[in-house]
């Protein structure tokens, strides 16, 4: 009976001491400091999960581009290459196999041209790159680094928001390249920044390392630019939302520089012809023979000179006395002596100085060849 008792009287203290307890607790608002830290939650709630693929027909530096992009995005799903032959709807069935929302496509074509899908799964939007400018982060080689399954800041150019198809590619790229809060294969803190610029009606993506809270960036990589063709308004299809106008296919482009190289071997060929056709049998075909280069070039310049002074006067003394009675041709031609004199003396005078000048210069060409 006494061993009963004092079980009953153990009880009895416990209960007294639980109801002293909620007297005196007192709950606090549900408000928490910021210098606090988050309570960690057991389930995350954005599910995102993005499938990274490829068609078959890409070449080594697409796979890996495609290599380098799963490996700053923890939340993505692989899958092996699909066939060509398939239609681009059967994405849809293999995303919801892989339980993915999200999708990134890799689509080759010639072995050269890659194009880019991102497409948001089942309903929609999907938007269609031509992809440009790829550098690989084997091939960069930056002195940036960040940990491996870390959360990215997402910075967007303004010009993102001034037009409504570049802000619905920006919400398309931030649920696909935005790592979910407290995936299971992301680490809870952000050490690196994607960038997302407008330039050339073309969007360039950058990824950088944070060194310092001050904003020195370092680059890690990698690098391309997305040239956008076209946005549906399906998955992979669909109607036609926005279409780029200044697009030109590079298939285009290199048949345009075919043709130009084409046209530049013809016109340098039609060169050829007009310049035979055109050319003269003799180099020089005022001069008779190959006699008059040789002998005293100064002395032959000299002679030539005179002879066209000559003829020159001889033609204006000819028109003169057609013109004039016969009576005044003897005083005319009175008159024009003293006149074919002074020009005689012109003619010499300046058939000197051009003598002159030409032995200065074989002397001041001596004297530089001595020199060296």
């Amino acid at each position: 009976m006494v061993k009963v008792k004092a079980k009953k009287t153990k009880k009895q203290d416990k209960q007294v001491k639980e109801i002293n307890k909620e007297e005196n607790e007192v709950i606090l608002p549900p408000v928490r400091m910021s210098d606090d830290p988050t309570p960690k939650q057991v389930k995350w709630i954005n599910r995102q999960r993005v499938l990274v693929f490829a068609a078959r027909g890409i070449n080594h530096r697409h796979r890996h581009l495609m290599e380098d992009l799963k490996k700053i995005m923890p939340h993505h799903k692989s899958e092996s290459k699909m066939e060509r032959s398939k239609n681009l709807y059967v994405v849809n069935e293999i995303s919801e196999m892989k339980n993915c929302n999200k999708c990134i496509l890799f689509e080759g074509r010639k072995m050269r041209d890659l194009y880019l899908w991102l497409a948001n799964i089942p309903n929609g939007p999907s938007a269609k790159f031509l992809v440009e400018n790829i550098y690989t982060m084997g091939e960069l080689k930056m002195t940036g680094n960040c940990l491996k399954g870390s959360r990215p800041l997402l910075s967007f150019d303004p010009q993102f928001t001034k037009d409504p198809h570049y802000s619905l590619l920006k919400e398309l790229l931030i649920q696909i390249f935005g790592v979910p809060k407290h995936h299971p294969k992301s680490q809870p803190f952000f050490d690196h920044v994607y960038t997302f610029m407008i330039l050339d009606n073309r969007i360039w993506f950058r990824n950088y390392q944070i060194l310092s809270e001050d904003g020195a960036l370092a680059e890690i990589g990698p690098r391309f630019v997305l040239n956008p063709v076209k946005i549906f308004s399906g998955s992979f299809g669909g109607a036609t939302l926005w279409e780029n106008a200044k697009y030109v296919s590079p298939a285009k482009l290199r048949q345009a520089y075919n043709r130009k190289a084409a046209n530049k071997y013809e016109r340098r060929i039609e060169k050829k012809v007009m310049n035979e056709a055109t050319r003269p049998e003799t180099g020089y075909p005022d001069i008779e023979g190959a006699d008059f280069f040789k002998g005293d070039p100064i002395k032959k310049a000299e002679d030539a000179l005179m002879e066209e002074e000559i003829k020159q006067e001889n033609d204006s003394v000819a028109d003169e006395s057609e013109n004039e009675t016969p009576m005044k041709t003897g005083f005319s031609m009175r008159i024009s002596r003293p006149d074919k004199t002074i020009r005689r003396k012109q003619l010499k005078a300046k058939s000197k100085a051009i003598s002159d000048q030409i032995k200065k210069r074989k002397k001041f060409i001596k004297k530089k060849v001595i020199k060296k």
